[in-house]
């Protein structure tokens, strides 16, 4: 089975504009996203709608694919991207630009999702530590059945434990929270790029629900490594922090 990354990146961004092109360690963030990602697949691509970005991955020795700037998700350009370079993989990864420290344990805990030929989509989850950080309404919490698939994504806290002082939930049941990285197979790409968006993903600003919605199945792989992703200059400045203690 082949597996291929993609990695979107824009260059405009609420609140960090660049941070691809940021320097972190020495090197371009989108640099390292890109060479965590083709230690661990070999094949790897930027997808941008940046000519700034196109150029640096391609000076770094990287490849690059142009795609257009009005795409509403990643999702969306990633299969923009997958057209033009006409892969032949069989799973699509979905890599955020923004994720300097994909570990390679990530990226393979999601490559043994598809062993099952019925796992459509596939992602990560990781049980919080604590209640203060699953009542974060920016980390995703996913609910899962019996098999490893997903119930279903809530930026609230779910489930509800009943009977229970709230601050004592962790205790009671596994709360796991949603790492934003992806894998689709080639087809379940192409044909969750085209649905319409629907109310679930419209009320929680989150895509994976329109897939829900729409009869698609996410198996969700378990990780206990922890991402460190940059949206913000201050995040860019506690990476530099998380790199001198890495390497």
């Amino acid at each position: 089975m082949k597996f291929i990354a993609i990695i979107p990146a824009r260059y405009a961004s609420t609140r960090f504009p660049g941070k691809p092109l940021a320097m972190l360690g020495g090197k371009t963030v989108i640099q390292r996203v890109y060479e965590q990602a083709t230690a661990v697949l070999g094949e790897a691509y930027v997808a941008t709608d940046d000519e700034r970005i196109y150029q640096a991955v391609e000076a770094f020795g990287g490849r690059a694919v142009m795609t257009r700037n009005d795409h509403r998700s990643g999702t969306d350009r990633i299969e923009e991207a997958a057209e033009k370079i006409q892969t032949n993989a069989d799973v699509i990864i979905n890599i955020q630009g923004d994720e300097p420290f994909i570990q390679a344990s990530q990226i393979k805990t999601l490559m043994r999702l598809f062993d099952d030929p019925t796992t459509q989509i596939g992602t990560l989850g990781k049980r919080f530590d604590t209640m203060e950080a699953a009542k974060n309404p920016n980390s995703p919490k996913i609910v899962c059945d019996r098999r490893g698939f997903a119930l279903y994504f809530s930026r609230s806290v779910i489930p509800f434990v009943r009977g229970k002082e709230e601050a004592t939930w962790i205790e009671h049941y596994p709360f796991l929270k949603h790492l934003g990285i992806y894998a689709y197979r080639r087809k379940a790409l192409h044909e969750v790029t085209q649905l319409a968006q629907t109310p679930l993903e419209l009320a929680e600003s989150l895509e994976q629900l329109r897939w829900l919605e729409n009869g698609y199945r996410i198996r969700v792989g378990i990780t206990d490594v922890e991402t460190v992703g940059i949206d913000t200059p201050e995040d860019l400045q506690r990476a530099e922090e998380f790199l001198k203690t890495q390497f």
